[in-house]
């Protein structure tokens, strides 16, 4: 992989493209064998800004990747991408048509629009900051969370509580820690909202080191993989008398861990809603 040549990936937006980014980043987690190299070009203001990204792309391994809400953008876009014979890929054009034919209104073609100020937003701004109040089973929150987690240190339990919070989800986590009793309220709420975390014993103890090292701190007992089996196996026993399922993080990102989260207590609370009918 040392002498391989990274594949440009070229987003360009008449906005900030974080939403480009975003599928880039799915699509470069589908060739996880090749090496990329992302270049941004936001905020695009004419069609010689446009020229110029090409221009930085032509003759070489790329794929311009672009969010143009103005449609003369979009069409210049393609025209400079064809005679460069670079590859190209238009995120925005072609959804905005197909919506706009089925629903028969026209799109507000407004670069950087933003979604609007409306319930699901405030919903998503209170559970955010239920995960900050309620991290690492600090006050409580069990009752009033929709999701629990719970897991040793270092499985991504506060990533994973904001980012459930962004989708609109209270979550609170609950840290386990050899010699410590969880609380008990934990063994007292609704058990289809508590999910399990583990990780392979040897990557946790590499995340710790890491940790430790950053912190400028000496090598604790913290990261020892002879203290992390015993946690992980503290963990399980706990997992085994909440009767929850348990999700393995090793090898996967927050947002794929988020979404078999959000999956698992959804089928969980229709099976027992279904059961106390």
């Amino acid at each position: 992989m040392a002498d391989q040549v990274p594949v440009e990936l070229h987003i360009i937006s008449d906005s900030t493209g974080e939403t480009a980014a975003r599928l880039v980043l799915a699509l470069e987690a589908q060739f996880p064998d090749l090496l990329f190299d992302e270049v941004r070009h936001p905020r695009v203001e004419s069609v010689e800004d446009l020229a110029l990204a090409v221009q930085r792309a032509r003759g070489r391994p790329a794929v311009m990747v672009y969010t143009l809400v103005e449609p003369g953008y979009r069409d210049a876009m393609r025209q400079l991408c064809r005679r460069a014979r670079v590859h190209y890929c238009d995120l925005l054009g072609h959804p905005i048509e197909s919506i706009s034919r089925v629903a028969g209104v026209a799109a507000r073609m407004e670069p950087g629009a933003r979604a609007p100020l409306d319930q699901t937003y405030f919903k998503r701004i209170e559970a955010m900051e239920f995960a900050v109040r309620y991290d690492d089973g600090v006050g409580g929150g069990l009752d009033e969370a929709d999701i629990v987690l719970v897991g040793v240190s270092r499985t991504s339990k506060t990533p994973l509580s904001i980012f459930l919070g962004y989708l609109g989800h209270k979550a609170a986590n609950v840290p386990i820690v050899k010699g410590v009793d969880p609380p008990a309220a934990l063994f007292d709420i609704d058990r289809p909202k508590i999910v399990g975390l583990t990780i392979d014993a040897e990557r946790l103890s590499e995340i710790r080191e890491e940790r430790v090292r950053s912190m400028g701190a000496p090598r604790k007992r913290y990261a020892d993989l002879e203290a992390v089996f015993e946690e992980l196996e503290a963990a399980a026993r706990v997992h085994r008398r909440l009767g929850c399922p348990v999700i393995d993080v090793s090898e996967l990102s927050v947002e794929e861990t988020a979404m078999r989260i959000v999956r698992i207590v959804s089928e969980r609370g229709h099976r027992h809603a279904s059961a106390g009918r």
